[in-house]
């Protein structure tokens, strides 16, 4: 493992990821980096000849970012209070897209996601999965296992 400065967290599911953000966190202690985390929201309604762009829908989407931005906050509140800081991204869009433009504009060294096969349901809400990102990476990363069990497993955030 080389030096790394720059560490990005992928958060997808964000009742399962406490984990990845762990070991992100241990990653930027060991080696002094800043640590970044990302939540991409993929919008399936945005999506030019999709029928169902209702009000209802646009309005239970807008409540979905705000639902992220809140509980991404959350999760990484306590490691702020242990002095840890990190910086919070929320970005609206094609995920693997996304993720690749922040990486290129943070110069970000290390990449830590999930390593977790998506439902149905994920990939429609997040889009492409991990094998995806993974074939276009631009710098290294690191997969986590999800523990067996682990909070929020098979459940999609509300």
């Amino acid at each position: 493992m080389g030096e790394y400065q720059r560490i990005l967290v992928v958060v997808r599911m964000i009742q399962s990821c406490g984990k990845a953000i762990q070991s992100g966190v241990s990653l930027a202690r060991k080696y002094g980096a800043d640590l970044y985390v990302i939540h991409s929201i993929h919008n399936p309604f945005g999506l030019k000849g999709w029928g169902l762009g209702t009000r209802a829908l646009a309005l239970e989407y807008e409540k979905s970012i705000l639902a992220a931005r809140r509980k991404l906050s959350a999760l990484v509140e306590a490691e702020r209070t242990q002095g840890m800081s990190i910086k919070e991204l929320v970005r609206e869009g094609e995920p693997t897209e996304e993720i690749l433009k922040t990486i290129e504009a943070e110069k970000i060294d290390l990449l830590v996601m999930l390593a977790h096969e998506e439902g149905h349901v994920e990939h429609f809400l997040f889009g492409r999965g991990n094998e995806e990102l993974v074939r276009k990476m631009p710098c290294s990363i690191m997969l986590v296992k999800k523990e067996p069990g682990a909070a929020g497993e098979g459940k999609e955030d509300e």
